[in-house]
């Protein structure tokens, strides 16, 4: 599970790009809830898993495997992989400093990594500040990061201690 969970880390960006390279900013919101929100919440799944060290080669390894598998996306690839990088920097802050459930510091450290996210991947691959796209991105990947933690809180709360490490 533990790899599966890295992979899917690593891929969901991409995804993300390549649809918003093919429709444009309208899909930003969709991306958002399913793929950023994921994000998100599976970064704060790996972080009770992994050293720290491991945790920030892997946010640095994938915001490079956005902008390296998505070169014909050009601007957009590197608006994600920037927003992305500095997103999960602040994301993984976040949780790592805060105390309580995996829940509860999951929700609050993804609605910082949302925010993050919202504002710089708009503004640099449209080159455009753009509210209406920045508020919808943040509410779409705070409340689809609050699912996926609802889906991950069982796996976290039934997890064995032997998972293995990476």
């Amino acid at each position: 599970m533990l790899y599966l969970a890295i992979g899917i880390y690593a891929v969901a960006m991409t995804l993300a790009n390549l649809s918003v390279a093919a429709f444009g900013p309208a899909i930003s919101p969709l991306n958002a809830f399913l793929f950023i929100g994921l994000d998100l919440t599976l970064r704060d799944w790996l972080h009770v898993r992994l050293k720290i060290w491991q945790m920030g080669c892997l946010i640095l390894v994938s915001g490079l495997l956005t902008l390296l598998l998505n070169p014909a996306t050009g601007k957009i690839a590197l608006a994600s992989a920037i927003a992305f990088t500095v997103a999960a920097a602040v994301d993984w802050s976040v949780f790592a400093k805060l105390k309580g459930t995996w829940q509860a510091r999951a929700n609050a450290s993804n609605a910082a990594g949302a925010l993050v996210d919202s504002l710089l991947f708009p503004t640099i691959a449209f080159g455009a500040l753009m509210p209406h796209i920045i508020a919808m991105q943040f509410i779409a990947k705070t409340f689809g990061g609050f699912l996926w933690s609802i889906i991950l809180k069982a796996n976290h709360e039934n997890r064995n201690n032997s998972c293995p490490s990476v």
